[in-house]
């Protein structure tokens, strides 16, 4: 009993006090390491090292870079004027685009908050000025955006990789499908509430032909280029996920500036704001990484299992006491810090209830998705109400998002009820 308090008591107050996440979860490891492991501490500096000097964990500042990149291209313009005239025709127009491009764009960004804010500093604009129902519109960027942890290259799946030790590939294929599923789910919503009320989403009386749309889409092929040469040559076995988010990176370099605006300022911003991102992951990860290790030695995961064995709780009813609690956490902290500071005793208990390691990272995934958008941490939103300058307030922006929220969580139902839905594709590929 004193171990579990001192493990949870550790995190919350120090957390809680003010003190980094990753500085409370390491500390807290030590602790356990010095009075319940007769001080070996040194363990600690094993784990770190072997973890860091992981070539999987390599790729994540390269593909945080390769995102940030983008970010700042200028791209994700060109990207929405191409997918604009395909859904002109439809009830809810230029929201299904929102989704389309926070699709393609979350394909070679992997991150949530860089594509939200992509997509969303070049939608809100427009669609303010052609008289969209400004809830709609925030509520489909920021549910939108949360396809950029899910469609792969994927920060989420690579730091679950690299934590676990399992295929960065198989993750990359597992969120293809669950990924566009989750899109045409959001766009279905989309489409039934602008049936019901049209108003929300102003018809534009101009169409275009099937030949203009055509055209239209050879402003993205540079992406689709990008897109290929990453996830295509990590699934199907060509390249590392290191080598190929360094191929990324170049190709990103090099489209941003022909057909971009990229700067060399743009692009020392963005070297800047990789490091800093990184460096806050990275510590993160070296606080997970000591905690990880103390309650690896002293056997609490099995410890768990044992107990859950012994309550008598079936294993689904186990994975949704997991969910609810991912669901509360997501509340007060945003999803990597989540998934890193927790993935410690929820792997080894669902994978030892007989859960594929595959699956879990994409339902783990989906969950820290519902946290992106979750207030009073929600990024998601915050980003949304600053690209609004005020004019939506986190509140309404929080409410524009509950539908999402239920969609995703949808998703891990019709994934728990058919799992194959994630594991075909790593199936047929690997």
């Amino acid at each position: 009993m004193s171990l579990w308090l001192t493990l949870v008591g550790g995190v919350v107050v120090m957390a809680g006090s003010g003190v980094a996440l990753g500085a409370a979860l390491g500390i807290t490891g030590l602790i356990i390491l010095y009075f319940f492991s007769n001080g070996a501490t040194s363990l600690a500096i094993d784990a770190i090292w072997s973890v860091f000097n992981s070539f999987t964990l390599s790729a994540v500042p390269m593909f945080i870079l390769l995102g940030e990149i983008l970010l700042r291209s200028g791209i994700s313009e060109r990207a929405y004027s191409a997918f604009e005239p395909l859904f002109r025709r439809v009830p809810g127009g230029l929201l299904h685009t929102n989704i389309a491009v926070c699709t393609l764009f979350g394909a070679v960004s992997g991150s949530s908050l860089s594509t939200a804010a992509a997509v969303g500093s070049v939608a809100y604009p427009e669609m303010s000025k052609r008289g969209y129902d400004k809830d709609t519109v925030v509520g489909s960027l920021a549910g939108g955006g949360t396809l950029g942890l899910l469609i792969p290259p994927s920060l989420s799946f690579l730091i679950y990789g690299a934590l676990t030790e399992t295929s960065i590939g198989k993750l990359f294929a597992a969120g293809i499908i669950p990924g566009f599923l989750v899109g045409g789910m959001f766009m279905l919503y989309l489409l039934v509430k602008c049936i019901r009320n049209p108003a929300i989403a102003p018809r534009d009386p101009h169409t275009n032909s099937l030949w203009e749309i055509l055209v239209g889409f050879k402003q993205i092929w540079p992406l689709l280029a990008l897109i290929f040469a990453v996830i295509g040559t990590i699934v199907g076995g060509i390249a590392t996920p290191t080598e190929a988010a360094g191929v990324g990176v170049v190709m990103a370099l090099v489209i941003s500036t022909m057909w971009g605006d990229l700067t060399f300022t743009k692009l020392i911003d963005a070297i800047y704001n990789s490091v800093l991102l990184f460096s806050s992951v990275g510590f993160l990860v070296l606080g997970a990484t000591i905690l990880a290790q103390s309650v690896s030695i002293l056997g609490l995961p099995q410890q768990i299992l044992e107990t859950v064995a012994e309550s008598g709780f079936e294993t689904y009813t186990v994975l949704l006491i997991v969910v609810l609690i991912y669901l509360a956490l997501g509340c007060f902290f945003d999803g990597l810090s989540l998934m890193i500071m927790t993935l410690p005793v929820v792997f080894p208990l669902l994978t030892g209830l007989g859960f594929d390691p595959i699956w879990i990272g994409v339902i783990i995934t989906i969950v820290i998705e519902i946290g992106q958008i979750t207030p009073p941490v929600g990024l998601n939103l915050s980003v949304l109400t600053a690209l609004t300058n005020n004019e939506v307030s986190l509140g309404r922006v929080a409410i524009a998002t509950v539908p999402y929220w239920l969609i995703h969580l949808f998703a891990i139902l019709i994934l728990t009820i058919f799992p194959m839905i994630a594991l075909y594709l790593p199936n047929l590929l690997f």
